[in-house]
């Protein structure tokens, strides 16, 4: 029968079917297979199992997946695809006002790579409680950059309650990231969308001022009533990086929209609008039609990309 997994923890990996939730393992071929993966099947993948007579199940088989979010593997698998979630119909980047300080760089990455993936994103501004005087120039205009851009925007403070509905709305069919740094409150989040969780929240580090890690593995969690149909979001394990799995040098300026009008008005076709004269797009950065501050995000993934190291650069 088909199934959606839920939740990878280890070698077992729970899979919602028509039958219930059903705990699973992968057949041994099937992970074979999966050489440039870290891990053959993730949350959101729709699969095949077996059922056996205890009533555990067995993976044989993966369905196509129409997107997924990904960053390169860490330790001992550097250059490996990582996958954090399948098959999303949204992907939403988690920033918070301050205590972290919201990081452009960060949401430009995440941008990037869901252009990349042909997946719907959009962004939350998390924990509006702290906006000060200080804080709202600079909030103020990286809000109009992006809505500017055409990425929908939400605004939430889990302590006064505000934004929580409009963002539970926006996910009730489909399936739902949040993605974002540890500390910006995505656990918290995800417990005001459904209270019934009681998700580990943590603090900030006083030494680092970053977020302290609360979710040690990956879960797809019903927005309403479970089943196949219904919404769903990823709960993720925090992350500090974002890397451009899979993007060549050549192709990134492709990924930024407001790029895209003007890409054929180089002097050079293979223009990387890095250094080239007659570059289309540093003369508009130069005219203050393009962003300067896109641009730079633009250089320091380029510069990442052509140094063969996708998460430096943020």
């Amino acid at each position: 029968m088909e199934g959606l997994i839920l939740r990878s923890t280890g070698s077992r990996h729970e899979v919602l079917t028509e039958d219930g939730v059903i705990s699973c393992t992968i057949r041994g071929k099937f992970r074979l297979q999966e050489e440039d993966a870290t891990n053959p099947v993730v949350i959101g993948d729709r699969v095949v199992i077996q059922t056996n007579l205890d009533g555990s199940g067995v993976i044989i088989e993966r369905l196509e997946r129409h997107g997924k979010l990904s960053r390169r593997a860490a330790g001992r698998k550097v250059g490996r695809e990582h996958v954090i979630i399948a098959n999303l119909d949204m992907a939403w980047v988690v920033q918070s006002v301050r205590k972290p300080r919201m990081n452009p760089g960060f949401i430009d990455r995440f941008l990037v790579m869901a252009e990349y993936r042909g997946i719907a994103a959009g962004i939350v501004l998390n924990k509006m409680d702290l906006m000060d005087e200080r804080a709202e120039e600079y909030i103020g205009f990286f809000v109009e950059l992006y809505s500017g851009l055409g990425y929908p925007m939400m605004f939430t403070s889990v302590e006064r309650e505000e934004g929580i509905e409009d963002l539970r709305s926006a996910m009730q069919t489909g399936i739902h990231v949040l993605v974002g740094p540890s500390g910006v409150g995505k656990s918290s989040l995800l417990n005001a969308l459904r209270p019934n969780l009681a998700l580990r929240t943590g603090g900030i580090s006083e030494a680092t001022q970053k977020g302290k890690h609360t979710t040690t593995y990956a879960e797809l969690l019903p927005i309403g009533d479970l089943r196949l149909d219904g919404g769903f979001i990823g709960d993720t394990p925090g992350l500090r990086e974002f890397g451009l799995v899979d993007i060549e040098a050549g192709e990134l300026s492709h990924y930024f929209v407001e790029f895209r009008d003007h890409l054929d008005d180089c002097r050079f076709p293979n223009c990387t609008h890095d250094h080239e004269p007659g570059c289309r797009i540093k003369e508009l950065v130069q005219d203050d039609i393009l962003a300067v501050e896109r641009y730079e995000s633009y250089i320091n993934m380029l510069r990442s990309i052509q140094l063969g190291d996708q998460d430096v650069g943020r």
